[in-house]
């Protein structure tokens, strides 16, 4: 009676030439990449291209902002209004870019099967997300930082609490974009994608610019779910002799809040979208 090896019990296979055999069944992926690393890499992705690409569409939407505050010079003098003016033109900037542009990315993204690349990398869904937005908003800060010079230079007002763009920028960047890749990623086709983004821009340019105290009452209710709205109210709110920073900081706590819940919400139709 013949004696098993134990190599042969263990289940081992060798081929004729003694080397192991390549094991069955498939290789172990490679472990997901952590958050922030995934995010750093898709940022500075989605910045290097859109330095590229964008640079052009970004003269377009400062040009833009610039242009509405010149024909409003002619309609409003001074005080508050011009504060919504100029507050709200700066923020239009952001708004052109972090969710109009942001929803034909990912409408296009979708459609062209780009999600598919995205999906076989070890990157979290999260990271494409926030990384894509944080690239575009931060894309916006050169126009916006312009918009709020000429606009202050317009209507005399004064440049000494422009810092306050360092909050509002990323702030209402991050609500903007979440709301743009969520557009564009539950649009069914591009083109509506498309159509969404200039509604979101064209919302923000008719509820942000205008001043608000003009607007019909319900108009004026529309306006306030608009997540660029509260940056604009703490923009406009430091151009006073004496700024209400506690209430600047609310409308901030608002305007960060909203951001979290539409990023998250587009995190979520990433999801969605790769999946099917």
């Amino acid at each position: 009676m013949s004696v098993v090896p134990a190599e042969a019990l263990s289940g081992a296979r060798r081929t004729q030439h003694g080397h192991p055999a390549a094991p069955e069944g498939p290789a172990p992926l490679a472990p997901r990449t952590r958050l922030r690393p995934a995010l750093a890499a898709v940022y500075r992705a989605q910045l290097s291209r859109a330095r590229v690409a964008r640079i052009p569409l970004l003269f377009v939407a400062t040009f833009q902002s610039v242009g509405i505050m010149v024909l409003m010079r002619g309609v409003v003098d001074g005080g508050g209004e011009a504060r919504a003016v100029v507050a709200g033109s700066s923020v239009l900037v952001v708004a052109f870019v972090a969710l109009n542009l942001l929803a034909q990315y990912f409408g296009r993204l979708r459609a062209d099967g780009g999600l598919d690349h995205y999906a076989t990398l070890p990157v979290p869904p999260a990271a494409v997300v926030l990384g894509a937005a944080a690239a575009y908003a931060s894309f916006t800060v050169p126009g916006t930082l312009a918009t709020a010079v000429v606009g202050c230079a317009l209507f005399q007002l004064p440049l000494t609490h422009l810092w306050i763009l360092a909050a509002v920028v990323p702030l209402a960047g991050a609500a903007l974009a979440g709301l743009g890749a969520a557009l564009g990623l539950l649009a069914p086709r591009p083109e509506l994608a498309t159509l969404l983004g200039q509604l979101g821009m064209s919302a923000a340019l008719l509820l942000g610019v205008l001043p608000a105290d003009r607007l019909p009452v319900a108009v004026q209710y529309a306006r306030d779910l608009l997540p660029s709205t509260y940056g604009v109210e703490a923009f406009a709110r430091t151009f006073g002799p004496d700024p209400d920073w506690a209430a600047v900081a609310v409308d901030l706590g608002v305007c960060a809040a909203v951001g979290v819940v539409s990023l998250a919400a587009a995190t979520w139709a990433y999801r969605r979208a790769a999946v099917r």
